[in-house]
């Protein structure tokens, strides 16, 4: 590997350290040239991601006008890497050598774009669920197959379980972060599904959590751990070597919604997490179960 690269995947490394510590975590079961290029596609993740979060101004249309301009010029230099033109930031360089090893179509990368700039708006609400669904799989679940294309699999289906996979950690990222997102006045929760258990927008501002609350969280939280459900019956569909990393993300980010029952579903002045000696003591028992499960 060229030192410019392998510089371009250090760098790739160190954001997913800093940003995703139960990714990174499952990703050191992989061998290395899996592990680089799981690398590579979360800090692409990440960069786009930064540039909605990070400098997106509510109410400034100015900002936003930049913002779009920025992740504009990002998909176009998306486009001059799958086009075979060499670029020197270490994202686009470390993601141009995962192109010449992996076979991710550039549709994928491109709605993951398009799901951030829905992130740019000055308030972001969802009416219904399949809205949501569609904003979770541009976010998350296009990561999960551009991540299985570095897996690799021996059954078609292997894609659809890891859409169901994106949705179930998307979904329990907007049940973690439901009083950092309303403080930005991003309401990821389907409109009408609030309605019904007799919610209100405002109810999150205030940060009550009543048993109207209590009931809405745990049909929520129901759904997602179905989505994981789905999703870790293709982990067995994935070769061997990558199958442990798949069961410990899905594991230990389920885990989460564990957590959030545990504070009683304080989603407002608690974060719910798992601690590195949980995510350690996982990992035997996973992994017995995987050797078990192979066939």
């Amino acid at each position: 590997m060229e030192p410019e690269i392998e510089l371009a995947y250090d760098y790739c490394r160190s954001v997913t350290a800093t940003h995703a510590r139960t990714f990174y975590f499952a990703s050191l079961f992989l061998n290395r040239q899996k592990r680089a290029a799981c690398y590579a596609v979360y800090a692409f993740c990440r960069y786009v991601d930064d540039l909605a979060d990070e400098h997106g101004e509510p109410d400034n249309p100015m900002a936003n006008i930049a913002m779009e301009r920025a992740l504009s010029q990002w998909r176009n230099d998306l486009e001059s890497v799958y086009s075979g033109e060499k670029k020197k930031e270490p994202v686009m360089l470390a993601w141009a050598d995962v192109l010449n090893r992996y076979d991710i179509p550039k549709e994928l990368p491109e709605l993951l774009i398009e799901g951030c700039m829905s992130d740019i708006r000055s308030t972001v609400r969802f009416e219904t669920f399949d809205e949501l669904y569609g904003y979770c799989y541009k976010v998350a679940s296009v990561v999960g197959l551009m991540t299985s294309r570095i897996f690799g699999y021996r059954d078609q289906d292997a894609d659809s379980r890891a859409v169901d996979l994106g949705i179930a950690m998307q979904l329990t990222n907007i049940l973690r972060d439901i009083g950092e997102d309303v403080a930005m006045n991003r309401v990821y929760l389907p409109q009408e599904e609030l309605e019904e258990f007799g919610l209100e927008n405002w109810d999150l501002v205030e940060g009550r959590i009543t048993p109207e609350f209590r009931r809405f969280m745990s049909f929520q939280i129901d759904r997602a751990r179905q989505y994981y459900s789905s999703a870790n019956s293709g982990i067995p569909m994935l070769e061997p070597d990558s199958q442990l990393t798949v069961q410990l993300m899905s594991h230990n980010y389920a885990a989460i919604l564990g957590a959030i029952e545990q504070n009683d579903y304080d989603v407002f002045s608690r974060r719910a997490f798992v601690p590195l000696h949980r995510k350690l003591l996982s990992v035997p028992r996973l992994w017995l179960q995987g050797k078990k499960q192979s066939p």
